[in-house]
């Protein structure tokens, strides 16, 4: 990945004069807790619920912000927010003239300002949606790479540095550590992390924060560090006599100590500053001769809180490297609540609110002044922003999208190897639709049957890379690695994979390029990744999820490879339509009309469930007539077909995926011993929910799948089955208030064959003719 990312001729600019940086810098403090001060405190509250806000929180990252974004941000640079400093952005922007002023006052409010950063509902600029704890942190490293990807297949998406603000104790998170030890992340030199190091966290002082360590860590893994310790003043007293013990003292005192220096007066200070330790005495002959105002200054005077020192850290960013930039900072930094253990939430009284007011030159009662055009801090702000000024977007059109390919699979086939073949199959049928398909996966591109795919395409790299085992006559996967290529592999972190897809799916609404990512990992492990696939669809990320191999159906692997609950993700997930095909035609319709809903607005994400199941594919019985296989697919996509109807049937059976085969089964057994059962395929409980809710009125969408799957003048006693937890399919009794009994997997595996895990779950075809003649 070393195409250049960074713009080296857009560097730097003129430095605003200290003066007016200083102003502005106190006007964001201001505003941001103004912001909060009034959700809390002046707006009607009718229900008492708590509002909240982060004051301490935001006023540690002022600085840190302010630096970035009026002396060093560009256009193209995108910037991931700390989830509790979202008031600061608001404030800046506001500044920047990107917020109405009606707006400061709706912090929390229903139709205002998100709590946390957000992409979708915030009404000014804000890159990246934050509010998970470590996902947005990760966001802008694939970020980074889906620019890097959009850049090599077609250009368009610019250049630009990719910062994420990151709280310390976000650090604590695994998502933080398993992207940053990705072996791919070292070559993005756009990357740059800038860490609020305030030693705290939401209920106490951290008292092993470990800095050294984390910078250790960062080093090792590849990346620059940079560390803002001290700040100016703090710097001149370190070169005065007794300075060095100083500085030694400061270090290396615990965290709790440190901070609760800072909620001392100056006579405190100098009984508790020195020690008793080794350079005691020196320490006390050099506070001695600083008057009260300067040492209760000094002990707050770190480098996260220094404009110049802050300045010169980002202007020694290389973009050669992932850079971190360890700030050290004070919680609540500038308020009266500043180090406080307890200050996580703490809200400025109405008295401390007035006193600070009076400290920064501001009028309470008319809390929200910008900077007069005339002031050399406003001219600064006209400057600003319109260096920050962004061209408007214009999106590509999204590739058409074949909806059919118009071949009937006979043979014996599973529905994870038809995720292949499809893919190969648009690669001739529409191939500039196929050049958008970005596929990702974590290390199991050959288990889950994308080999064919990726010889076909190749790997993404920003250069080539030789294959050495090319000539190798054994060798059947072909992992040629080249800027064209159209997958992209990770290593075995499903965090990292949706977080990508996630970005790669963005592009649209980024740069105006649609992609159609698709990532591909074990179904187990889809509940592993799906709170971060559920960030990246919250933050605009339109993709496609596919689980496989899935359920007790992969009786080999034992319990621990069984996943149970993930068919209920489609009933539960907003803004993502899921699918549990049976056959493989299935696949292939579902799949087209999931890609067909990405990269636009009002588009979709998607989850496929898929299994490695073999399963004749001559029992979809797919109408040979156009009009009668066009109206199956339909059916397909909307959430299920019939595929067995009696005029005179007296039990019906809805199936799901890998079930069709018992189900079809002890249909016929059934209807042999008199018991006619008509069988349906469920592709999509999810749709089918929707269904249900829009013939309530409770939602928009078409019902008309529910009166071709459940006509009234057919209803009969319903039995359901699946491979997962059978709740999921439970609520289809309620459409006919039908007699109904759910069969599926509510326990732990078990290795076995696969007759042997059916019949130990109950949902082999004997079950299921018990409970059909049970329901009679």
């Amino acid at each position: 990945m070393n195409a250049p990312a960074v713009d080296p001729e857009a560097q730097s600019f003129g430095a605003p004069p200290p003066e007016a940086l200083e102003a502005i810098q106190q006007r964001v403090l201001w505003l941001s807790t103004a912001m909060i001060h009034h959700a809390n405190r002046v707006r009607p509250n009718p229900s008492g619920l708590k509002v909240g806000g982060h004051q301490a929180s935001c006023a540690s990252m002022v600085s840190i912000m302010t630096a970035l974004w009026f002396e060093h941000l560009r256009p193209g640079d995108r910037v991931s927010v700390k989830p509790h400093a979202s008031p600061v952005l608001h404030s800046i922007n506001y500044l920047l003239g990107e917020l109405d002023e009606s707006y400061m006052t709706a912090l929390r409010e229903f139709g205002g300002l998100q709590s946390y950063p957000s992409r979708a509902k915030d009404p000014d600029p804000v890159d990246y949606s934050t509010g998970s704890v470590g996902i947005g942190a990760t966001a802008p490293i694939w970020g980074a790479m889906a620019r890097r990807y959009v850049n090599t297949i077609g250009g368009g998406a610019g250049t630009g540095r990719q910062y994420s603000l990151v709280g310390d104790a976000e650090l604590d998170e695994g998502a933080v550590w398993e992207a940053i030890l990705d072996p791919g992340i070292v070559d993005l030199g756009e990357v740059v992390w800038i860490v609020d190091l305030n030693r705290q966290s939401l209920d106490r002082v951290v008292p092993n924060i470990a800095a050294r360590r984390l910078e250790k860590m960062f080093d090792a893994a590849g990346w620059q560090v940079i560390t803002v310790k001290f700040g100016q003043l703090l710097d001149t007293l370190f070169a005065r006599p007794g300075g060095a013990e100083l500085r030694d003292r400061i270090l290396d005192m615990p965290n709790p100590e440190y901070q609760r220096l800072l909620r001392c007066n100056a006579d405190e200070l100098r009984t508790r500053l020195p020690g008793t330790g080794n350079g005691s005495t020196e320490i006390t002959e050099l506070i001695a001769g600083i008057d009260d105002q300067t040492l209760t200054a000094a002990i707050r005077n770190l480098g996260g809180h220094d404009l110049a020192a802050l300045s010169a850290a980002y202007r020694q960013i290389d973009d050669t490297r992932p850079t971190i930039i360890f700030a050290y900072t004070i919680k609540g930094y500038g308020l009266p609540i500043q180090g406080h253990p307890q200050n996580h939430s703490s809200l400025l009284s109405i008295d401390e609110y007035t006193q600070l007011a009076s400290e920064l030159g501001m009028d309470p009662h008319k809390p929200w002044q910008r900077f007069d055009d005339g002031t050399a801090s406003g001219r600064v702000c006209t400057i600003v922003a319109e260096r920050l000024r962004r061209d408007p977007i214009v999106t590509a059109r999204p590739a058409t999208i074949p909806s059919d390919f118009g071949r009937t699979p006979k043979s014996t086939a599973t529905t994870q190897s038809a995720l292949g073949r499809v893919l190969l199959d648009l690669t001739r049928a529409a191939p500039d639709a196929a050049k958008r398909v970005v596929t990702v996966s974590p290390d199991v591109s050959s288990t889950t049957n994308l080999a064919g795919w990726v010889n076909k395409v190749g790997v993404w790299s920003s250069a080539e890379r030789h294959n050495w085992f090319a000539d190798d006559a054994e060798t059947i996967l072909h992992w040629r690695e080249k800027p064209t290529g159209q997958h992209m592999e990770l290593g075995i972190a499903e965090t990292n994979l949706v977080g990508l897809i996630g970005e790669l799916g963005a592009t649209w609404s980024r740069w105006g390029q649609p992609l159609l990512p698709i990532g591909v990992l074990y179904d187990p492990f889809v509940e592993r990744a799906l709170e971060p696939w559920s960030y990246g669809i919250y933050a605009g990320g339109q993709s496609i999820l596919v689980g496989t191999p899935s359920g007790v159906t992969l009786a080999a692997e034992g319990g621990a490879h069984q996943s149970i609950k993930t068919p209920s993700i489609g009933l539960e997930q907003p803004g993502c339509v899921s699918y549990e095909p049976a056959f493989s035609i299935d696949v292939e319709w579902t799949l087209l009309a999931c890609l067909s809903r990405l990269g636009r607005p009002g588009g979709s994400s998607a989850y496929l469930r898929l299994s490695t199941r073999p399963v004749d594919q001559t029992l979809a019985a797919v109408p040979s007539d156009p009009a009668a296989r066009e109206r199956r697919r339909r059916q397909v996509v909307a959430g299920g077909y019939p595929l067995v109807r009696h005029d005179d049937a007296k039990v019906t059976i809805a199936a799901m995926g890998a079930m069709m085969t018992e189900a079809l089964a002890a249909a016929a057994r059934l209807t042999h011993t008199g018991v006619p059962a008509d069988v349906l395929c469920i592709t999509s409980p999810g749709l089918l929910f929707q269904a249900i809710q829009a013939r309530q009125g409770r939602g928009t969408g078409e019902t008309w799948i529910l009166d071709q799957l459940f006509p009234s003048d057919r209803a009969t006693p319903l039995l359901t089955v699946l491979d997962g937890h059978p709740h999921t399919l439970a609520f289809l009794s309620g459409i006919n208030r039908v007699r109904h009994t759910a069969l599926g997997v509510s326990r732990f595996g078990q290795v076995g064959s696969l007759d042997d895990v059916y019949r130990y779950h109950g949902i082999d075809s004997d079950s299921i003719v018990r409970a059909a003649l049970d329901l009679l």
